[in-house]
């Protein structure tokens, strides 16, 4: 007897032509009926906490280039998810959330696990928010919700799904669609912005997080090349969009608009491609922009333009508005070429006890291998960072987009998985901050589960410092809660099933940073640090 066809049957197979096979989630009692039955052709990945689960999906869909699939539970789930959807949504990860919402049938009488005003939970951290009006309508919502998702500007989408829609009898559904996912730019407003760059004389480009995830790396080196043109990393960046190591690269531009004001002080043109007219944080006031210089800006997402403080914008992708503007601007040949950013890289003659950040990422340097990949949750070492490890390569460095921590250990996981996924080999690397970890620990589980080889490298100065530094800045003493004594993170990290080792010597960093690569399984160093005062 064939089996009767149903809205669940229906939906798997929309979801293997558009290649979403892969579910990240943590089950619950009104998600079983998707679940049930799960086919062997799908892949679920289990997190033991659902902004885990976000965070594993978000990373995933980053490195992979497709939408991502989430299966949360109800209202409770969801709201645990809320803070690193925030990070997804910043970050325009192409995530296909779901949760499952309590029977139609008990739904009128506020029953137990019901999510209550379902599609404006997860709001204003999703590009649609739906609940289908019927259960036939669910594989055209799931169809929507990709097609929503995928166009640019990309971004999280969510579904709320009554528990009982899943085996209601559906006979098939062929709506499938194509659609794009890049818009070109103007040419004739990208020609007058060449026409005002050729014209600059001493030009400024700031690459954002779009160059990189529209595949512009390449395209960005050459521009900048072509123009003799300093380069600026643009201000808490998520994903680097030039080499670091470059010898146009000028360091991060800063946080505040007194600070990237003052860097961008003889420069009569700035260039801004792929990010935000900036991302301000802290408040330290100053002029926007220095007198007698003038802003461009160039992105995929019209809500970044709105936003802008200054300039002219252009709407488009970063990677076609580059290779336009390639062909449309001048040699900059008669330009001074900027002086390369200094790498001071002092270290002491004679070791610390406990090392100090320069000399974790220094020893870190010396054996990182150049095709690894580094997911950064260090909050006050994100300048030694750079320093010492800069990003010199397309897809090999990702950072929350939201400012919130306990994004950046399950990220890792998902970057393992998108590379395994893939047929990719290359170490990643996980810098993250003993508190930042606490934040999501429950990772480890699902890293150590899959037999994920990332080297986890954990900052243990006992404290929250990047809070103690905003303390200082903002003359705010006496917070409690900044200091973390009493965590045996090693313990806790084999407990998960990690292999974890503590190290107080960069001999035995180096040493056990080798082992790690070399090993089958997640590991968890555990260095002993002296807290480091950001940068801000």
């Amino acid at each position: 007897m064939t089996e009767q066809s149903t809205v669940r049957s229906v939906t798997y197979d929309l979801l293997r032509t558009l290649k979403l096979t892969t579910v990240f989630g943590n089950p619950g009692s009104t998600e079983q009926t998707f679940l049930q039955d799960f086919p062997e052709d799908f892949t679920y990945v289990l997190a033991l906490q659902e902004a885990s689960a976000i965070a594993m999906a978000d990373s995933f869909s980053q490195v992979t280039g497709r939408p991502a699939l989430v299966n949360l539970h109800s209202s409770a789930g969801v709201g645990n998810a809320v803070g690193n959807l925030v990070a997804a949504y910043h970050g325009n990860s192409p995530l296909i959330i779901t949760s499952g919402q309590q029977h139609r049938d008990l739904l009128i009488g506020d029953p137990y696990l019901a999510n209550r005003e379902a599609t404006a939970l997860p709001k204003p951290w999703v590009k649609w928010s739906y609940e289908p009006g019927r259960a036939e309508d669910v594989p055209e919502a799931f169809m929507r919700a990709y097609a929503q998702a995928l166009q640019p500007p990309t971004g999280p989408v969510y579904l709320s799904i009554p528990m009982d829609d899943w085996n209601h009898p559906l006979a098939g559904f062929t709506r499938v669609r194509t659609l794009s996912d890049r818009v070109a730019p103007d040419t004739g407003r990208l020609r007058t912005f060449a026409e005002r760059i050729s014209a600059s004389r001493s030009p400024a480009l700031v690459f954002g997080p779009e160059v990189d995830r529209a595949g512009g790396w390449d395209g960005a080196v050459a521009l900048a090349e072509k123009l003799r043109a300093a380069v600026y990393g643009a201000p808490l960046l998520d994903r680097a969009s030039f080499p670091e190591d470059h010898p146009l690269f000028g360091g991060p531009l800063g946080m505040s608009v007194k600070t990237i004001s003052d860097r961008l002080t003889g420069h009569d043109l700035v260039v801004v491609i792929g990010a935000e007219v900036f991302r301000y944080y802290p408040y330290v006031p100053g002029e926007y922009l220095p007198s007698g210089t003038e802003l461009l800006q160039i992105t995929g997402n019209p809500d970044v333009a709105a936003a802008a403080r200054m300039g002219d914008s252009l709407l488009g992708d970063p990677k076609l508005a580059i290779e336009l503007l390639m062909d449309m601007v001048a040699e900059g040949h008669t330009r001074t070429a900027p002086q390369p950013m200094p790498r001071p890289r002092v270290l002491p003659q004679e070791p610390n006890s406990p090392l100090t950040p320069p000399e974790v990422y220094a020893t870190l340097s010396k054996v990182r291998p150049p095709d690894a990949v580094i997911v950064n949750e260090s909050t006050s070492t994100m300048a030694q960072q750079i320093e010492w490890l800069p990003a010199t390569r397309s897809g090999s460095y990702f950072a929350t987009a939201s400012g919130g921590i306990g994004w950046g250990t399950p990220a890792a996981v998902g970057v393992a998985l998108a590379d395994r996924d893939l047929g990719v080999e290359r170490p990643v690397v996980g810098l993250i901050g003993d508190g930042s970890l606490q934040y999501s620990v429950q990772a480890l589980y699902t890293a150590a589960q899959h037999n994920l080889p990332i080297v986890y490298v954990v900052m243990r100065n006992h404290e929250y410092s990047i809070l103690k530094s905003f303390a200082v800045l903002e003359e705010t003493p006496g917070v409690p809660g900044l200091d973390l004594p009493g965590i045996d993170i090693a313990s806790v990290a084999r407990g998960f099933g990690c292999r974890a080792v503590g190290v107080e010597t960069t001999e035995d960093l180096e040493r056990e940073f080798k082992s790690a690569l070399n090993a089958d399984t997640t590991t968890v160093i555990v260095v002993q640090t002296q807290p480091q005062k950001a940068m801000l």
